[in-house]
Order: C-alpha cells, then structure tokens, then sequence
C-alpha cells in the first residue's frame, strides 16, 4: 500500500479542547478514526479518548495483516466503546455519561468502508468531485431530509448544532454503515469535526484540498480558513487528510511494502491547550485543567480494566 496522511487538531476558540483522532495501518489495512467529544456533557474528551484507544489498540490486534471483516471490525468496535462508555460511568459515578461523535474508516484491498454516528464527517474526493460524504445524525438533517426545511435554514435554525445520535448515554448508539467504495490513485479522504466544516461549504473544502499538491498544507489551509470565519465561541477544528496511492513526494508519504505482516504503526494525534502564558503545551491523554477527577494513569488503569472486563464476558457467553 502507498498513501499519504497528516492529521491535525486545534483548539480554536474553546477552554479547552475534546476532539481526538489518530491512524493506524499494517501491510494491507489503514484505520482512521476522529472523535469529538460532546461539551454539553461532563468529560466528553474521555469518551473521545476511549473511542480513538479502543480503536486503534483493536486494530493492532487483528489486522495481522488484513482485518476479517472490515465492516463488523468498525460495526463492532464503536459498539465497543459505547458500552466501555456505560461501564466507565457507572465504576467511577460518574454524574451523567460522557458523550463523543465519531467517524472512523478503513481502508483495505483498495476499498473504503466507513461508520460513523453523529455529525462528525468523511469526505470522498476524487479530482473535483465529491463522490460521498456522511450524513449527519443531527436535527436540521432530519428536518431537510424530510422536506421540513431548506438547506439555506440549516445553517441558522437554532437547533443546528443538535444531534440526536452518538456515543455514550442512555440510548444504545444507530452506527450508521456506509457502503463500501473503491479507491483510485489520487483519491483523497478527509475525516473532520463540525468545528471545520461547520465554517467552510464542501465546495470551499474541495477548492482547498485541489488547491494543495500537499496533503499537510491542505488540511492546515482548510483549519486557517475554517478559523477566518469565527467568532469568540468557534469551536475546536480537526481532520486527517489521506490521498491514496503514491501521487504525493513529501514526508507524510506511507508505503507498507516493506513492513512486516504482524507489524502496525499507529499515530495518535497530541492534544494541546493554550496555556496561561501563551504558550502551546502537548498533553498527550487528558487536560488536568478540564478533568481534575482523572490523571492519565486513571484513564489508562480505567481502560485497560474495562477491556478485561469485556474480554471476560465475550468469554463467558462465547461470543
């Protein structure tokens, strides 16, 4: 395989930032996964870490060096995190369920499968076409798909920002599947928040990413004019980029020729915050100043525990 990725978050306007996203690839399979965790609810960015760790530590398990099934692989593994989700509020009492979109994608034998639930996106690209992208499980997509309202009302109808499904919470996550898609040299798949796409029309996204022979300078010229068009109250912005096939020369190229069949590499985005002095700092897991309750290590203690938990279920019922 021969593609080339970056990937990158920003905190924009917000306290803090929840969005998580990471890659991870062997020989013959790639896996991309962004989550945006939900900050009308206490502790989304655990969410979102669960679901990009759970992922990524599931893939490098079983793509040894293929995936059985890509489609229950991401099917099954979102259901995961939601019932990590569930487990993790009720071991640390928690006062209500963290929450998360997410949107995550795999890439093998030269198809694209996609799941996701929320309103986080992926983007198909071929030259100048979009060739698909997700639907958005939100309300003003329920409205227009129903006739109820125009697409031009979408963009200012006071419940724009309302989805009706995700991870975490009461109500058992609808992982919406997308048919699988055939990949062509040149292609390119961006995965982004609402932060992103929410400021710029799929037409300006596709004008940005032609613009770019780079993929880095594509996705960073996407984040400098989705933050042009903010306010105080923009939110965080994040994506990855991939253009398949072996078209870029740059750093962020990939080819797995040479890999090991059990090797994989995974990528997991830094989270940063702006600090009290101006300055930019890494904090790889959690923001100390968001989650007082949870250290790094609580969160990985906490994870690891509930994977054995499951496992031992899985176990039991023989699933």
């Amino acid at each position: 395989m021969k593609f080339t990725i970056y990937q990158n978050s920003r905190q924009g306007q917000r306290a803090h930032n929840e969005d998580r996203l990471a890659y991870s690839y062997s020989k013959e399979s790639v896996l991309l996964v962004l989550a945006d965790g939900m900050g009308g609810h206490r502790h989304g960015e655990i969410a979102a870490q669960l679901a990009i760790e759970t992922l990524t530590d599931a893939f490098q398990r079983l793509a040894k060096p293929l995936l059985n099934s890509p489609a229950k692989f991401l099917t099954d593994h979102i259901q995961q995190v939601h019932d990590m989700i569930e487990n993790l509020t009720l071991t640390q009492q928690l006062i209500e369920s963290p929450r998360t979109t997410i949107v995550a994608a795999i890439i093998q034998r030269g198809y694209l499968y996609c799941a996701h639930a929320g309103d986080s996106r992926l983007y198909h690209f071929r030259g100048n076409h979009l060739l698909f992208r997700t639907e958005d499980h939100s309300i003003v997509q329920s409205l227009y798909s129903r006739g109820l309202i125009t697409k031009q009302e979408m963009a200012i109808h006071p419940y724009k920002n309302k989805i009706h499904n995700c991870i975490g919470g009461k109500e058992a996550p609808k992982i919406d599947l997308s048919n699988r898609m055939e990949l062509v040299e040149g292609d390119t798949i961006l995965l982004c928040t609402d932060g992103l796409w929410g400021c710029l029309k799929d037409t300006e996204i596709k004008k940005i990413l032609n613009k770019y022979a780079d993929v880095a300078e594509a996705t960073n010229a996407l984040m400098d004019a989705a933050e042009k068009t903010v306010n105080e109250h923009g939110d965080n912005l994040s994506a990855i980029t991939l253009q398949w096939g072996d078209k870029q020369l740059s750093n962020d190229a990939v080819s797995t020729q040479q890999m090991p069949f059990s090797e994989t590499t995974t990528i997991i985005n830094p989270v940063t915050h702006r600090a009290t002095d101006g300055f930019v700092t890494d904090v790889h897991a959690m923001d100390e100043q968001v989650i007082d309750d949870f250290s790094d290590e609580d969160i990985e203690k906490t994870l690891a525990e509930i994977q054995a938990a499951l496992l031992r279920t899985k176990q039991k019922t023989g699933i």
